[in-house]
This record gives structure tokens, sequence and C-alpha cells, in this order.
């Protein structure tokens, strides 16, 4: 790192800097504990796409009066929705880099979310090796954890992802 650069940043010319995407292979250490910031609140907005593009109009997700007399006594969003949220909060830091999506598994939804909530996410890495079939590329195993703002926990899940052995070089091809 360039003297006084600041971390997660990279010199691309003379007094140039480009923001970095993606922590490189060798620091997706197994052990490290990622805390996902900012944190993201849950729009209307969101959960009405998220039923759209999904095609789920559970009235449970897309009908206030309906949802207002069940026990949870309003909009419950789709999980499919709070799922993409907080995988996409993960992206800038664990698997900007990403060549693939190998797997989500263990997805547990543990509480509900409405509109509104604001969640927070924190994953830890559980394992890396170099890919058997592709000799550049590492396999990256991540546990990520969701709580809302009242630190309830609301989903688990583990991924693998593939991601560049040499982040640098896949960085420099990409103009990333």
């Amino acid at each position: 790192m360039t003297p006084g650069l600041p971390h997660g940043y990279r010199p691309i010319g003379e007094d140039r800097v480009r923001e970095t995407v993606g922590l490189s292979y060798d620091e997706l250490a197994p052990g490290l504990l990622i805390e996902h910031r900012p944190g993201r609140t849950v729009t209307e907005v969101d959960s009405l796409l998220g039923a759209a593009l999904s095609g789920n109009v559970a009235p449970i997700h897309t009908d206030a009066h309906y949802s207002s007399r069940t026990q949870w006594g309003r909009i419950l969003v789709c999980s499919g929705v709070t799922l993409n949220l907080v995988a996409g909060m993960t992206v800038r830091s664990i698997s900007g880099l990403t060549t693939a999506n190998l797997a989500v598994d263990r997805v547990r939804f543990t509480a509900p979310v409405h509109i509104g909530d604001t969640l927070y996410a924190e994953t830890k890495i559980l394992s890396r090796r170099a890919s058997e079939s592709r000799p550049d590329t590492g396999v990256i195993t991540c546990h990520t954890t969701a709580h809302n703002q009242d630190d309830t926990a609301v989903l688990a899940f583990a991924r693998t992802f593939l991601v560049p052995l040499d982040a640098e070089a896949a960085r420099d091809a990409t103009n990333y």
C-alpha cells in the first residue's frame, strides 16, 4: 500500500486512486469476521418490487388490510427479499471479485422482517482453497448472519463462491 493511501483504495496514476471492491483471496482468511456497513432499512418499495419480480404476491406480502389481521399485524417482507438484501450487503467486501456463485446453503429465516426494519449483517469466512478445476481461482465458503435494529437475528446462510487467486491481475484486466 502506498504511504498515506487509505485502505480500500489503490493508486492508478499520479494523484489518482480507485476504490477497491472485494477482499482478495489472501485477505479472506478462515476465521475472519466482517461486520458489513452501512445497515439497510427495508422500504415498502423493496418489499413490493421483490414480490412483483418474484411473482410472490401472497397477501401477507402485499395486502396491508389482510396482513393487519394476521399474527404479525402488518405486512411481512418476503423472505427472498430479505435474503437478497442481506446477500447484497456483503458483496462490497467479501465477493466483489466473484467470478461465480457455487452455492447458498443452510438458509434459515429466524424472525420476521417488516417494512421499516433496519438490517445489519456480518460474515465469517469458514474456509478457502484453490479450485481444482480452475487453477487461477479460489473457492471461499462463508457464513452470513443478519439481525435487525433490535439485535434480533433474522437470517443465517452459508455461501460458496469463486474468486481470483490474484486480485490485482483481475482488477487490472477488468479496469477495477
